[in-house]
């Protein structure tokens, strides 16, 4: 049995990328709870972003790689882009950006909220998320487009909690 490539374990989040029917959403779905845990056990919106941001360099170093190897811009079985995304619009439901706004508990419908419009802005690729998409290829190409749809989730759920007080 040949053992898989470091960065086809990494790109894939162990396996998910594999999943036959929608691993990106499955993805999607598997952070938001990661994300809930990190941030109470692990350093609220602070600790959130910044395991979005560690996702963020090993998919870029990871995908580069797996890129290169199926000679495929963007594999679907890559994942690890999803991970990095869908924490960074979740860490927008816990940022309190100086306090402008508070965030003195977990809302599990801001989440939700966060797993939305995350995944539609990653299917639908609204400008700029489609620009990424088809203008960087590469590790970044993969990871970039979902980090912008991430950001745009998130701000929109920063600003659901500050017009609407979740």
């Amino acid at each position: 049995m040949k053992l898989p490539r470091a960065s086809t374990v990494i790109a894939s989040v162990f396996g998910i990328g594999y999943f036959e029917f929608a691993p990106g959403t499955i993805m999607s779905a598997i952070a938001v709870p990661l994300a809930i845990l990190i941030a109470l056990r692990g350093g609220g919106a602070m600790g959130v972003l910044s395991a979005s941001l560690i996702a963020l360099v090993l998919g870029v170093l990871a995908c580069a790689d797996h890129v290169r190897e199926t000679k495929r811009d963007d594999p679907p079985e890559c994942v690890i882009d999803e991970l990095a995304g869908q924490w960074l619009a979740c860490a927008f439901c816990i940022l309190s950006f100086g306090g402008l706004v508070p965030a003195s508990h977990i809302s599990l419908p801001l989440f939700f909220l966060a797993f939305v419009l995350f995944r539609l802005f990653d299917i639908w690729k609204p400008w700029p998320v489609s620009w990424a998409d088809r203008n960087i290829k590469g590790g970044l190409g993969v990871m970039t487009d979902d980090m912008i749809a991430g950001l745009m989730a998130g701000v929109l759920v920063a600003l659901a909690r500050y017009f609407f007080a979740f």
